[in-house]
């Protein structure tokens, strides 16, 4: 499921840069587009699906001593546990650049109310070009896939990813082997029962805190037929703290 930009009028005239970086866009899992669409890639549960062996069963998730704290400019705090039992990898990866302050700056650049989810950890949406959010990445290799059952529901957070994509302009086609081996810093949290997403993302955590404050942001307004905020949603800072200290906290 390819999220596409619209051409815009008086900006077509190089078909070549349209369509490199409509390519770079679409090739991220969450690159911010489209408003009806979610995700990039079929949710169609095909043969690939149901022959997977590299999905983690009945793992229960075992918090880490830290959790990520992340504080809004406008709307607050999001307090997330993390799950290194079932992701470490990822959180592996998530700490280390919470503590590089790699996530000061950026927004959540993507939400969508009736899909049920915020995006955000573009090192990209620091900068005015909304036409690139989405699109980046660490400056660290892609983390592979860390499958498991757990399902994405009211709170859940997975790791966002490439999506299949054909050769364009010279960048290489991506399969969906290799798609699913392309989380790298960016994240979104899923604010209701998503289960197109389970088993196909990587779970690795879940907010205990200040979920109200994530649904405020899935409900800004958005630009006319797009994803993207109409107002920049900053991320002021993500910082690890003791859970401890969370864990009698109020959603």
């Amino acid at each position: 499921m390819i999220l596409k930009r619209n051409c815009l009028p008086g900006k077509c005239g190089d078909c070549f840069l349209v369509a490199f970086l409509v390519a770079l866009s679409a090739a991220l899992l969450f690159s911010g587009c489209s408003k009806p669409k979610t995700a990039v890639r079929d949710f169609d549960g095909g043969p690939y699906a149901a022959s997977r062996v590299d999905v983690k069963k009945g793992i229960a998730p075992v918090p880490d001593e830290q959790v990520a704290v992340i504080e809004t400019a406008d709307y607050g705090s999001i307090v997330i546990e993390l799950y290194p039992n079932v992701a470490p990898h990822m959180v592996e990866r998530f700490k280390k650049l919470i503590q590089e302050r790699f996530y000061d700056g950026t927004t959540f650049h993507r939400i969508n109310a009736e899909s049920g989810l915020i995006q955000g950890g573009d090192p990209l949406s620091k900068d005015n070009d909304p036409e690139n959010d989405g699109t980046g990445d660490s400056p660290y290799a892609n983390v592979p896939g860390e499958f498991s059952d757990i399902p994405f529901d009211r709170g859940t957070v997975g790791a966002a990813r490439r999506g299949t994509s054909t050769e364009v302009a010279g960048n290489p086609a991506v399969s969906e082997a290799q798609a699913r081996d392309t989380a790298n810093c960016q994240f979104f949290i899923t604010l209701g029962r998503e289960p197109q997403f389970d088993e196909d993302y990587t779970v690795f955590g879940k907010v205990i805190s200040g979920i109200t404050n994530a649904e405020i942001i899935m409900r800004a307004p958005v630009e006319e037929e797009t994803e993207r905020p109409a107002d920049r949603i900053v991320v002021k800072s993500i910082t690890l703290q003791p859970r401890s200290k969370h864990l009698t906290n109020q959603p």
